[in-house]
C-alpha cells in the first residue's frame, strides 16, 4: 500500500502528512484482521477442562447424596433402660421351664424380679423366620417406651443381643382376665378364679375400654389392637385392668392407611370381621 501510494505521488513523499494517516489506517486493518481469524480459528477443546470440572462437581454431589441415603439412621431415645442379658438369663434360669408364666402370641413369659427389686414379666419374642431390624425393632421400642396410661400395661425395660430380642414389662399380681374366667391358659386341669361380682366386671370392662380408647382415638399416630382378648386383659390390686399385647406393626397414620390395609394380624377369630 504504501509502494503504491509513493509510486503514484497520490500523497507525496512518505513525510506528508497524508501518507501517515494511510499507514495508520493499515494498521488498524491489519489488526482487526488478525483479531478476527484468532476469533474464526478459536479451539472448540478448550473449553473441556471446564466441562469437565462440571462433570467432576455433579458426579461429587450424586455421590454425596447417595451416600446420604444409604446412611442408618440412628434409633430414637428410649424411655426405658437397657437390661443386661446376663441378669435376665440369671433371673429367669436362663429362661427356664421354672419361671415361665405363659406364652403370648409373640413370644414365651418369664417371671423374673430384676437387682433393682421390681417384678417384671420377661416377654422373650419368637424369632421370625424375615427378622426386621434393630433399627427398627427398637425405633418400635421407643415408641411402646412414651406409652404412658393407668389401663396400658407399662413397659420396663428391653434387650437387644443379635437376634435375642427381650422386653420386660410390669407383672400383673392377679394374672389375666382368661385366668380367672377358664383357668390359667396353656396349664392343663387349670380352674378358673373367683366368681367375679357384678361391680368387679363393670370395672374390668371400663378400665379395658380406656385403654383401648387410649390406643385408637387419643395416641397419634392411632395403634389399633387388632387382638383384644381375655388373655390381653391383666388384672392388678382391686381388679384394675390394663392391656397388654398391642402390636406397633399395626401403627396406622391415618384412617386411609387402616383401610387400604391388607395385613391380617392378631388372633384368628379375635380380630374385626371385616
Amino acid at each position: 500500500m504504501e509502494e503504491e501510494v509513493q509510486k503514484h505521488g497520490l500523497l507525496g513523499n512518505a513525510n506528508s502528512p497524508g501518507f501517515h494517516s494511510i499507514k495508520k489506517r493499515e494498521k488498524m486493518r491489519r489488526w482487526l484482521c488478525c483479531n478476527c481469524q484468532v476469533e474464526e480459528s478459536h479451539n472448540p477443546h478448550e473449553d473441556e477442562p471446564l466441562k469437565n470440572s462440571d462433570d467432576h462437581n455433579d458426579a461429587y454431589t450424586r455421590n454425596k447424596n447417595n451416600t446420604a441415603n444409604t446412611e442408618v439412621k440412628a434409633p430414637p431415645p428410649i424411655e426405658v433402660p437397657a437390661l443386661p442379658l446376663d441378669e435376665l438369663k440369671e433371673k429367669t434360669d436362663n429362661f427356664g421351664s421354672k419361671s415361665l408364666i405363659g406364652e403370648g402370641s409373640y413370644g414365651r413369659v418369664y417371671y423374673a424380679t430384676l437387682d433393682s427389686g421390681s417384678a417384671v414379666a420377661i416377654k422373650k419374642l419368637d424369632v421370625a423366620s424375615e427378622p426386621e431390624s434393630n433399627v427398627t425393632f427398637l425405633t418400635q421400642v421407643s415408641m411402646v417406651s412414651k406409652l404412658k396410661h393407668e389401663n396400658l400395661v407399662e413397659l420396663l425395660g428391653y434387650c437387644v443381643e443379635g437376634s435375642l430380642r427381650v422386653l420386660a414389662y410390669e407383672f400383673a399380681t392377679m394374672g389375666s382376665l382368661h385366668d380367672i374366667l377358664h383357668g390359667r391358659k396353656g396349664v392343663q386341669g387349670a380352674q378358673p378364679g373367683p366368681v367375679l361380682d357384678w361391680m368387679q366386671r363393670v370395672r374390668i370392662a371400663v378400665d379395658a375400654a380406656s385403654g383401648l380408647e387410649f390406643l385408637h382415638e387419643k395416641q397419634q399416630p392411632s395403634i389399633i389392637h387388632r387382638d383384644i382378648r381375655s388373655s390381653n386383659v391383666l388384672l392388678f390390686e382391686d381388679f384394675k385392668a390394663k392391656i397388654a399385647d398391642f402390636n406397633l406393626s399395626n401403627q396406622a397414620p391415618d384412617m386411609a392407611a387402616r383401610l387400604h390395609s391388607t395385613r391380617v394380624l392378631g388372633t384368628f377369630g379375635y380380630h374385626a370381621p371385616e
